[in-house]
């Protein structure tokens, strides 16, 4: 979300156009091309996050493309499958392209609100995606519909002299975690510091999320081979108990933490851990906003239970879908297969205030990304050992809401693990008929 993660609405628009205006001659130069004064309007839709990655989008898409005109429309990101939804249903048609969570894809196309895209992904060098990704992102029953944009991952990031402080190392598994957290709440709270942000704010977004990078770290996954729940195995029990740890001696209050609180505490200098997406190291180092350059560190997220290695959790996560009601089915597939490609996704990565992470090979692996982001890039780098996907059927949206609330009921009311799962699994099994 990926990912701005609404800080990125109070960034200035000087700094993103200035470096817009120094770099839109390379991307142009790279870029595919609708054609020169060929011109034509293509409408976009994008979540708030990627306030800034769209403002670069649109202006040097239209310097690439004279005559092209780019409108580009937010909504909160938990208003993306509505509003395409409607967009497209009630005949309205206003948008060419959206923006997408990935875990929408099979409800929006099971809609009729987007379209496949086979006939363009082999010009979209298909196998620089990161593997991990590009199935879950763009697959379903069996048809291309989207190409990767944003390669959301989360890594656990740290305050270096919190830790220090503390006389705590950077935890390689969840029990560490807990520890480390309740140790430094103890020892600080009473000074306004605490151990971590929980982001348990009750949309899936956000808290499951928070539980998928517990469930990765487990071993576990949301269902077997076959399609089927598999949420009241040990693995998914232990993610759930693993949370439920840390909540007590996290940032007051986890359920009504979400991306802004736990940004402005992470970077005031006022809670010592927190997950998030790569492109917070990109905050951490930008002094207009962060009290801590150079007072940071990440690693990848710890493991659980019997599991020595932590998969990537598919955490959030957009990809470039095709509207059913397109106006201009060409222009709006050119534009998609320029923003999602590698020159454009490094430009992105290497943007203070775009929102975006690697969607590429490519571009995970580039000098200039790991130069302009060392710590970031090592740690994301896990996602090329395999991750954790989130469910993409039409059910999909279902499905993370009911494991979200069941999640919420067990934080706010300290409620059993097990008993937690067990309905959880329940429900899923019920809801997937």
């Amino acid at each position: 979300m990926h990912s701005t993660r609404m800080l990125a609405r109070g960034l200035g628009t000087v700094a993103v156009v200035t470096l817009t205006a120094a770099m839109a001659v390379a991307c142009a130069s790279s870029a595919p091309s609708g054609g020169e004064d060929e011109g034509g309007t293509l409408n976009v839709l994008f979540p708030q996050t990627h306030a800034g990655a769209s403002e670069i989008l649109k202006a040097d898409y239209e310097a690439a493309n004279p005559g092209v005109t780019v409108n580009v429309t937010l909504v909160p990101y938990d208003e993306l499958q509505q509003k395409a939804t409607l967009d497209v249903q009630s005949g309205s048609g206003e948008f060419d392209v959206f923006d997408s969570w990935y875990t929408e894809i099979g409800a929006l196309a099971a809609g009729g609100v987007i379209v496949p895209i086979d006939d363009i992904v082999d010009q979209a060098d298909p196998d620089d995606f990161i593997s991990s990704i590009y199935d879950p992102y763009s697959l379903v029953d069996g048809e291309r519909y989207s190409l990767p944009f944003d390669g959301d991952t989360e890594v656990l990031f740290y305050n270096t002299e919190i830790l220090e402080r503390n006389g705590v190392e950077p935890p390689t598994t969840w029990d560490e975690y807990a520890d480390a957290v309740a140790t430094i709440t103890e020892n600080e709270s009473a000074n306004g510091v605490y151990g971590a942000a929980i982001m348990g704010q009750q949309t899936p977004i956000i808290l499951m999320s928070t539980y998928a990078n517990r469930l990765a770290g487990f071993g576990g996954s949301f269902t077997d081979d076959a399609g089927n729940p598999t949420l009241d195995t040990p693995a998914a029990v232990g993610a759930a108990q693993a949370l439920l740890d840390v909540t007590d001696a996290a940032l007051p209050t986890p359920l009504e933490t979400g991306f802004d609180q736990a940004l402005q505490a992470f970077l005031s200098g006022k809670v010592a851990f927190m997950e998030f997406w790569t492109d917070l190291g990109t905050f951490a180092q930008d002094p207009e906003q962060s009290e801590i350059v150079d007072k940071w560190g990440v690693s990848q997220l710890p493991v659980g239970g019997d599991a020595e290695s932590s998969l990537a959790a598919l955490d959030a996560g957009f990809t470039l879908t095709l509207s059913s009601q397109a106006d201009n089915v060409e222009l709006a597939k050119d534009f998609m297969l320029w923003a999602t490609s590698s020159e454009v996704n490094l430009k992105l990565i290497t943007s203070y205030g775009s929102g975006i992470d690697p969607n590429r090979v490519s571009t995970l692996q580039s000098e200039t990304y790991i130069e302009f982001n060392p710590q970031v890039q090592e740690a994301a780098s896990a996602s090329l050992n395999g991750a954790l996907p989130w469910p993409t059927t039409a059910d999909a949206p279902a499905l993370n809401q009911a494991l979200t609330d069941a999640l919420a009921t067990m934080i706010a009311e300290r409620g059993d693990p097990q008993e937690t799962m067990e309905q959880v699994q329940a429900e899923w099994e019920s809801i997937l008929g």
